[in-house]
């Protein structure tokens, strides 16, 4: 096989042009191709009056073409190579005995990006040592995977969940945008599917992937209902309706390898052995940020809201960004974390046939490139970096508070895009200095004090918004002019229970620190000159965005476990180490392999 990148053509090229494109590329004769399929599908829109799309082909040659002569004959041709192999191996690959019954798979039946025969599993007898099974807490897009690999090499997880089923968790949220009635362990970020389950369904990242384990991420995405073209197009995508039914039938293959699911199970204690915390590990530590430096303890158990113990040695900690009171109870407990870096900022709207002109020209709305998007970047003057963040074409801005009196904002489309107005997150970033809550200078920040500053700002959010959960908003001409909105013109919000117009900048109660205003406020005009109309006086900007990712790290070894607690495996955005979903559905990959490779003594490998 051999792989083509950057073949380009024209946006209405006809069906043949591809083929002959290829026999053109690699000096073939119609008879020497056999076939190929395309990796990937993309678009440069950077001229507008001619996008052009662009191809990554892997191509089956015909027998008798010497593969390797033909790329000694191409070597000038830095896009032409041998295709890389994307399937997935399994940790556990020819280590025990497949399960009895196990068929194994033939090349035929085989997805994309999965291996040509069932993983070896764990020998029958591996329940009856006593051990405890690995443990999952949460079940978002990293909790999902670390489940479904650790069921997949038959190591029968259990998964605790401290919110509700997808479905059941999709009334509570409405019931929130349409009455303002909040559900604290039922929304948008608690519950089966996580946060990115109320979100655009990005399934695109900018990890380094040496492994290719994203094309695992959406060969099992397919598998449980998504269309194919993931597999494929530049910027893949689902949206809310289709990822409630992928997750459930995802959730049902985990079951029926011997994993368990519990909902409504919040854990708010966990159990630890040996160090410095003593034989049971549990004193209070409030002053401590958990040293690295102390003796490590062992994880042994965690304890339930209910009060029932869970005995477990290997826990894959896959939290969401909003799981608060666990960071605390953590902290406490002496776990190891540090203060991260994140973003604040507010959302903007404009009519998506605005983004769609300036982005595509003549072009707009043509079915292949579908809704524009945009990504965007200004360093300010003061030092602030102001990007768009969470870009959703043809959606809609939702609330997603997780806490009672506090007001914060997201992104959402539909796998149509087919909503009036394209939203995006106007974020600025900020460093730890900027959050630390004790006033001074210098010094190290405490881990938690992220959390205290997003609950300020969420809070000032409730109050700007006048209660209930609507959420403040401004024009953004007169956002830049300095003058309070009282109504909104040509772009309505959609974010529900509703926008109070105001003054997000008014003195001594702005909707965000000084310095974030300032940073706005020249960046925005200076996007017009990459977008036109971005800077449209009516444009609507609502706020606040403070939930961009964990404000803090809960800290791992190379060995994917706690610096200071084994048999902790923190992973996925509320650690701090993802950002959307394919990151934390790799690093729940990587976590699964992680406590794998520990549960069944395989070496890790050399660096």
């Amino acid at each position: 096989m051999l792989r083509i990148t950057e073949l380009r053509l024209p946006l209405e090229h006809p069906e043949d042009a591809l083929r002959l494109a290829v026999l053109a590329r690699l000096r073939l004769t119609p008879e020497q191709l056999l076939g190929f399929t395309v990796f990937k599908r993309a678009y440069d829109a950077r001229k507008k009056s001619a996008v052009v799309l662009t191809y990554t082909l892997d191509c089956e040659l015909a027998a008798g073409v010497d593969e390797a002569a033909l790329l000694r004959s191409l070597e000038g041709d830095a896009h032409v190579r041998p295709s890389p192999d994307t399937r997935y191996r399994f940790v556990t690959e020819g280590l025990a005995h497949a399960p009895a019954g196990a068929q194994a798979r033939t090349p035929a039946d085989t997805p994309a990006g999965m291996p040509a025969r069932l993983p070896d599993r764990l020998p029958a007898d591996w329940r009856a040592t006593g051990r405890p099974r690995p443990l999952v807490i949460g079940f978002g897009p990293c909790g999902l995977f670390a489940a479904l690999l650790l069921a997949q090499m038959g190591l029968e997880p259990l998964v605790l969940e401290r919110g509700r089923r997808v479905r059941e968790r999709t009334q509570d949220t409405w019931a929130l945008w349409r009455r303002g009635v909040l559900d604290p362990e039922s929304n948008v970020q608690f519950g089966e599917g996580g946060a990115g389950t109320f979100s655009d369904g990005k399934l695109w990242s900018q990890i380094s992937d040496p492994r290719h384990l994203t094309r695992k991420v959406l060969a099992e995405f397919v598998k449980a209902g998504a269309p194919e073209e993931i597999l494929y197009v530049g910027k893949p995508h689902i949206g809310t309706f289709r990822l409630v039914s992928m997750v459930e039938k995802m959730r049902a293959e985990i079951q029926s390898l011997g994993g368990e699911i519990r909902f409504g199970q919040r854990v708010v204690d966990v159990q630890l052995e040996g160090g410095a915390g003593g034989a049971g590990g549990n004193e209070d530590n409030e002053d401590s940020a958990g040293s690295a430096g102390t003796a490590k303890r062992r994880m042994r158990g965690v304890v339930l809201a209910s009060g029932e113990q869970v005995d477990a040695e290997h826990v894959v900690l896959a939290l969401g960004h909003s799981a608060r009171d666990t960071f605390e109870m953590l902290h406490r407990r002496g776990v190891f974390m540090e203060p991260k870096p994140f973003s604040i900022g507010l959302r903007i709207e404009h009519p998506q046939g605005v983004i769609d002109r300036a982005r595509f020209g003549p072009s707009a709305g043509h079915p292949i490139l579908g809704a524009a998007d945009y990504r965007l970047v200004h360093h300010a003057r003061n030092g602030r970096a102001v990007y768009s963040f969470c870009m959703c074409p043809g959606g809609t801005v939702v609330a997603a508070t997780s806490e009672p009196g506090r007001v914060v904002t997201n992104g959402m489309s539909q796998y149509s895009r087919n909503e009036r107005n394209a939203n995006a997150g106007m974020v600025v970033g900020i460093a730890p200095q900027d959050y630390r809550q004790d006033g001074r200078h210098e010094g190290p920040v405490h881990p938690l004090d992220g959390i205290a500053f997003q609950r300020f700002w969420e809070a000032r959010a409730f109050e700007l918004g006048g209660g209930g959960y609507r959420a403040p908003g401004q024009r953004l001409g007169d956002f830049l002019r300095g003058q309070r909105s009282t109504t909104f013109d040509t772009v309505q919000p959609s974010y529900q229970p509703g926008v109070l117009p105001t003054d997000l900048a008014q003195p001594d109660r702005a909707a965000l620190p000084d310095y974030a205003i300032a940073a706005l406020r020249e960046a925005l005009p200076a996007f017009e000159r990459q977008i036109t109309g971005f800077a449209m006086p009516d444009a609507v900007l609502t706020g606040v965005e403070t939930r961009t990712s964990s404000p803090l790290r809960i800290t791992r070894g190379r060995d994917g476990q706690s610096l200071n607690v084994g048999g902790l495996y923190p992973a996925g955005e509320g650690a701090g180490y993802a950002g959307g979903i394919m990151s934390a559905a790799v690093d729940g990959i990587e976590a699964a392999e992680a406590v794998a490779m520990q549960m069944l003594g395989i070496p890790a490998s050399p660096a």
